[in-house]
């Protein structure tokens, strides 16, 4: 039987439509399409979580609920916040097991009793470098096939403070304190990353475009010249992952140059759906 996959969006109508105009996609459809290459034959509906949708689905016609990455700052109080965090109570209270990419670990989090603060070092630009799993994370199943230490794509300014209670810390980075759990609250399970697997590298060159004032004002690059600079290698290694020119500038090696490595964390939650 093929997976029946719920895609979660959190992003609002204008949210949505600016990534579209900068990326070519809304988050929620870009993480659908790299579900649909790692398992065509996945049955993969969609819903938003702050506005708009029915937030009632029938979980149990539903094999695994996925959060895509989004703005939404869950250590603030707003009506899509809110949401967020009731329609994660209900996917915990239906049992269905979860994974959730940056803002859907926040959004988890926040769900079950945990806090999250703005990134003290600012905006998390372009890639998360060093991570590292925690003892319990090193034979979790999440991270099967993962090397001691990786990178991966990452674009975000806030974290999880505190894991709610129960929850595992699977790894981390020194920039970073949380960059996996397993949540379990209710009767569900839920599995995230601070990072986005589902995210190649064009999505990121399109990611330091639009966000090149937070770029420069972190003082990563010198001027807007050096941003495009710095997109275009991105979108260059994109297009020819074997540019080890490229890659060696950039300073990352296949765990985020091949796709099928860096979608690691996606494709074992799958496969734990196929028990």
């Amino acid at each position: 039987m093929p997976l029946r996959l719920l895609v979660v969006d959190s992003e609002t109508a204008d949210e949505k439509n600016e990534r579209r105009k900068a990326s070519g996609a809304a988050s929620y459809e870009t993480y659908a399409t790299t579900l649909r290459k790692i398992d065509p034959d996945a049955l993969i509906g969609t819903i938003c979580c702050v506005e708009g949708d029915d937030t009632s689905p029938d979980f149990s016609n539903i094999d695994g609920v996925l959060f895509a990455g989004s703005p939404i700052q869950m250590h603030k109080q707003t009506e899509e916040t809110r949401s967020a965090a009731a329609f994660m109570t209900r996917v915990f209270a239906a049992g269905t097991p979860a994974f959730g990419s940056c803002a859907g670990l926040q959004i988890a989090a926040v769900a079950a009793g945990g806090r999250c603060k703005p990134r003290e070092a600012g905006m998390q630009v372009g890639f998360a470098r060093d991570i590292v799993p925690t003892a319990e994370g090193r034979d979790h199943p999440l991270f099967h096939g993962r090397p001691q230490v990786w990178a991966a794509p990452a674009m975000h300014s806030s974290v999880v403070d505190h894991l709610p209670p129960g929850a595992i810390r699977l790894a981390q980075s020194k920039a970073t304190p949380t960059e996996a759990a397993e949540i379990r609250s209710g009767n569900g399970v839920f599995w995230g990353v601070q990072y986005h697997p589902e995210l190649d590298l064009s999505e990121i060159a399109a990611s330091i475009r639009r966000q090149s004032k937070d770029v420069l004002e972190q003082g990563l690059a010198e001027n807007k010249e050096a941003v495009e600079a710095y997109a275009r290698m991105l979108e260059g290694l994109d297009r020819n992952p074997d540019r080890q020119d490229l890659a060696w500038q950039i300073g990352v090696d296949e765990e985020v140059t091949s796709a099928s490595r860096r979608q690691v964390e996606l494709v074992n939650f799958l496969r734990s759906l196929k028990g």
